[in-house]
């Protein structure tokens, strides 16, 4: 799924404000289908790749005892762990955010009436971190607790805004650059800019990859996977089509 944003602007407020904001004309309202004459009429792509300023870690607790009060302790014991993680390696506990909380009994399904063996809890936390050198050990800190499991690292990108302003002035230099060339070619010379709109897409991201699980480090694996690679890049698109004066 794309995420688009869409704004039209006149030039007397794209002079004003630096940047592209909403106008008096719809995004998708075009200037009259009939020919106005001195203009051209451009639409051109433009992009902007930029390095992603927040790490996403996301893992689960799920805790199975005998009866709900004990399954209930132990998973409130491993979120004690997790905080205590999180202050070790300067992280105010608040950064990790419950996605959700839940308790359920389980069964046992080998005969044919069921029977009930115990409770299950069950929550996931996500953390964002800015700094990605605490990425490491607050992976390993938590793959070693025994309860924690389906861990994820995906890689995003807060000041998106700050993003699309820079795709949509890439798109709006192609644009100008394409009115300029016909015109020149025309004999004419290329004059202010009259009417512009502008969507902007952000690219879906792919799917985070669940990092191994601590047991796997009896394995004497040395370095991990993904050691001394680079995060991907964050790409927004954006797309502009513009009305120039000729002179």
């Amino acid at each position: 799924m794309r995420i688009q944003h869409k704004f039209a602007v006149s030039l007397a407020t794209a002079l004003a404000a630096g940047c592209l904001l909403a106008a008096s004309l719809p995004a998708q309202e075009r200037p009259s289908s009939a020919v106005i004459t001195n203009t051209i009429w451009v639409g051109a792509d433009g992009k902007y790749e930029a390095e992603p300023d927040t790490a996403v870690m996301q893992f689960g607790i799920s805790a199975q005892e005998d009866n709900l009060q004990a399954a209930s302790a132990r998973a409130s014991k491993a979120a004690d762990q997790v905080r205590q993680l999180l202050r070790s390696n300067g992280l105010d506990p608040k950064q990790a955010q419950v996605g959700y909380f839940s308790t359920q009994p389980v069964y046992d399904y080998k005969n044919p009436k069921r029977k009930l063996v115990g409770y299950r809890v069950d929550t996931t936390i996500t953390i964002k971190l800015r700094d990605f050198a605490k990425i490491a050990p607050i992976t390993q800190g938590i793959s070693d607790m025994d309860i924690t499991g389906n861990q994820s690292l995906s890689y995003t990108l807060d000041d998106m805004d700050a993003a699309k302003i820079k795709a949509v002035e890439d798109a709006l230099g192609r644009a100008r650059g394409e009115a300029a060339a016909v015109a020149k070619s025309s004999g004419r010379t290329l004059g202010e800019l009259s009417y512009a709109s502008v969507d902007t897409f952000e690219n879906p991201r792919p799917r985070p990859v669940m990092a191994m699980a601590a047991k796997s480090a009896t394995m004497n694996v040395e370095a991990s996977p993904v050691e001394e690679f680079g995060a991907q890049k964050i790409t927004v698109t954006a797309h502009v089509n513009a009305l120039y004066n000729l002179k």
